[in-house]
């Protein structure tokens, strides 16, 4: 994919952003690992608390739960490849590091899980809470997904314009999917948006580069 040099400024100061907001969140919950910010965004949210909202947010957050990641991502490689799609099956299988990633984040970084006395737990996560692997997976995944389906116009448009409204729809709501059912801070869920900003450039990046190399 070719850009003007304006546009590849614009765009690496974009990255810049996302990588400076995610190093200063992560080097502000080493510190402070609970903040009154995020308590605060945690009650705006849940003061909201409706038996469809409850199941809502749990179903937003059914695809990045272990094995189902798992699953769709490897289920969804197995598609584009019986279609022919190898290089863009590969790709999408690399999108699995997002779980290799926020396990080593979240274990360098050690933060605790929102408890009940401060947030109400709808849905009991396990492990640490910094950075949000649901977010940081669903930016990686179902956005790599969206920029396949601006790319391959050999596929039915009805099909791309379906599955990139549903993927951007995950992407965009499972931050407040995850804030709502108390699993994670307002501040795990950002920094993940940012970092999985910068993956999914660099998995771009790749896979438009070995198109380039390939014409």
């Amino acid at each position: 994919m070719n850009l003007s040099p304006r546009k590849k400024r614009i765009l690496w100061y974009v990255l810049g952003c996302m990588f400076l907001g995610f190093s200063l969140l992560t080097f502000l919950v080493s510190i402070f690992p609970t903040s009154i910010v995020d308590i605060e965004f945690s009650e705006e949210v849940q003061e909201h608390r409706h038996p469809i909202f409850d199941w809502l947010m749990k179903l937003i957050s059914i695809p990045g739960q272990r094995p189902y990641s798992i699953i769709i991502v490897c289920f969804t490689s197995v598609i584009f490849f019986i279609y022919k799609f190898k290089k863009e099956a590969i790709f999408i299988l690399s999108t699995l590091m997002s779980g290799v990633i926020s396990s080593t984040l979240k274990l360098l970084i050690d933060r605790p899980r929102p408890s009940e006395g401060m947030v109400r737990i709808i849905e009991k996560a396990e492990r640490q809470s910094f950075p949000s692997g649901h977010v940081l997976f669903y930016v990686i995944f179902f956005g790599f997904l969206t920029v396949l389906m601006y790319h391959l116009r050999n596929i039915p448009r009805n099909l791309r314009r379906g599955i990139s409204v549903l993927s951007l729809f995950l992407v965009f709501t499972v931050p407040l999917s995850r804030v709502y059912l108390g699993a994670h801070w307002f501040t795990d869920v950002t920094a993940a948006f940012m970092l999985g900003i910068v993956c999914l450039f660099f998995i771009s990046y790749l896979y438009f580069k070995y198109n380039d190399r390939k014409t």
